[in-house]
């Protein structure tokens, strides 16, 4: 399946399935990163990861097969680095959160082609209206899998929720997946800390003060 053929007299190994599928997947995910989805070929993706076309067929059967697998893989991926960073049973509920918030920051940096494909598969579910396709069917199963991890960790922290668990996981996967935006345009203004600190005042229930007005009753320059 390889495009580069072996030297002569040597009989190259033939990688294992896991191992093509690996690699087609990671080259998927940049190839359609940066060119699109529909502009990128096949062709395309298999030569980014080393392979034939023939290599994605067999094991994706198609390019909207290919897509489905990367959803699947790039979703169940983001789940597992969750749950690993509030693995901590020891920590408060607001600890744990933002453990989570910045783990989830710099997973934003490490996985730059994930988040612009995200947004290229969220385009095409609501411009089609395919939100029962493998896209929306995935963002619904990581919705209920936070909502259930939320429950559990504020039952074991002993800690009462401010909003019902649900609430809080699309309150979660709308700060994850805004900040990133934000924090791909201008790094900036999204620090490595804000969405840990925003996570912790959520779950905590605490608002945060409001500003003093330095000419209002309690200011310095009330008379």
């Amino acid at each position: 399946m390889s495009t580069v053929p072996p030297p002569p007299g040597e009989v190259r190994r033939r990688p294992p399935r896991d191992e093509v599928r690996r690699a087609l997947l990671d080259a998927a995910a940049r190839t359609f990163a940066r060119q699109g989805i529909d502009a990128a070929s096949l062709d395309d993706v298999a030569a980014a990861a080393g392979f034939t076309k023939g290599a994605v067929y067999s094991n994706f059967g198609s390019k909207e097969g290919l897509v489905a697998a990367l959803v699947d893989d790039r979703v169940s991926a983001y789940l597992d680095l969750g749950l690993a960073a509030v693995a901590d049973t020891d920590a408060t509920l607001p600890e744990r959160a933002r453990m989570l918030g910045d783990r989830l920051t710099a997973a934003t940096d490490e996985q730059h082609d994930w988040h612009l494909l995200f947004l290229e598969l969220w385009q095409r579910a609501v411009r089609t209206g395919r939100t029962d396709g493998p896209f929306g069917e995935r963002r619904r199963e990581l919705h209920a899998a936070v909502a259930a991890a939320v429950a559990a960790h504020a039952e074991e922290a002993g800690a009462e929720l401010p909003l019902p668990a649900g609430s809080l996981a699309t309150l979660l996967l709308a700060l994850s997946n805004g900040l990133a935006i934000e924090r791909l345009v201008d790094p900036a203004a999204v620090p490595d800390d804000l969405m840990g600190r925003a996570l912790a005042l959520l779950v905590s229930g605490a608002a945060p003060a409001d500003p003093v007005d330095p000419a209002g009753p309690d200011g310095p320059d009330h008379r």
